[in-house]
């Protein structure tokens, strides 16, 4: 048996073909319409990571690119995402974060040089931007970097500095310095680094890294580990500074850095230090002539 056909419109048409072709024409020219103009801003950011898990955006939990986000929106509300050059950890800080963000041209009208300002007063105290410059048009803060310095703070004395609680991780034992230092010469060079990283739940495409600079400098009670690299693994910082501490307690030896390399397995290298020591201090870039 034919069922009758029935024809069920979706929406109101238009009352004439005239009117219809007009209707199209005006969803074509939207389609093709170019994209609103916009303007690259590239920030320099600080922050204290104590009370955020980390910088990315969270399903659970407040990352600071979050709040970065909702003061940018605030004073543009069609501010696109901020891409921030690293991915911080839990309780790390950072001092030299830098992002890129794109504001529409059509929202920004305020003088370059107020930007910072005028982001920081909707910022919590525990978050600031140092600077703020237009950035060239195809700068990216992740994809552009060309490496970055980690800095890691330790308090060596019994007694733990009330002052830095939040920013130092505190070592009540004497440390070999000097032990301490011939091992950080072992770091600096390509290394496979799977023994001092932690594992993110995937298999990583490469553990190979460059570490171009691996040094301790010590002023009195304060310990300052400095690591300058092409790139870092998953916690790489903190198990590179858990195993020079572990050194400097004499329960590794210089010579077993080496070996710990060579093994490519966490279980064999130190111990992961904890974040609160831990800055993203610089990000480098290349200059790119223009």
């Amino acid at each position: 048996m034919q069922l009758p056909t029935v024809w069920i419109s979706p929406c109101r048409r238009p009352r004439s073909g005239r009117k219809f072709r007009a209707l199209q024409k005006k969803i074509h020219a939207a389609d093709a319409a170019p994209a609103a103009p916009v303007i690259k801003f590239r920030l320099v950011i600080a922050y204290d990571g104590t009370g955020y898990e980390g910088w990315q955006v969270q399903k659970t939990g407040l990352g600071v690119q979050q709040r970065v986000e909702e003061a940018l929106q605030k004073l543009f509300p069609s501010a696109g995402r901020v891409h921030g050059s690293s991915r911080t950890d839990t309780g790390v800080h950072a001092l030299g974060m830098v992002a890129h963000v794109e504001i529409p041209q059509a929202e920004f009208r305020m003088e370059v040089r107020k930007l910072a300002l005028a982001l920081n007063a909707f910022l919590p105290l525990d978050i600031r931007i140092l600077t703020a410059a237009r950035a060239r048009p195809d700068f990216h803060a992740r994809f552009h970097a060309a490496g970055k310095q980690y800095r890691y703070a330790i308090w060596n004395h019994p007694a733990m500095n009330p002052l830095l609680r939040a920013q130092a991780w505190h070592v009540p034992q004497p440390l070999n310095v000097s032990a301490m230092r011939r091992a950080a010469r072992v770091f600096v060079g390509q290394h496979d680094f799977k023994s001092f990283a932690a594992n993110r739940g995937y298999e990583m495409e490469t553990t190979v890294r460059t570490v171009t600079r691996c040094e301790l400098r010590r002023s009195g009670r304060n310990f300052t580990v400095i690591i300058e690299g092409d790139g870092f693994l998953y916690k790489m910082c903190r198990g590179i500074v858990g195993t020079l501490v572990q050194v400097g307690q004499g329960r590794f030896t210089p010579d077993d850095v080496q070996a710990m390399l060579a093994a490519r397995d966490r279980r064999l290298a130190g111990m992961t230090a904890p974040a609160l020591g831990l800055v993203l201090w610089k990000v480098f870039y290349k200059k790119v002539e223009r």
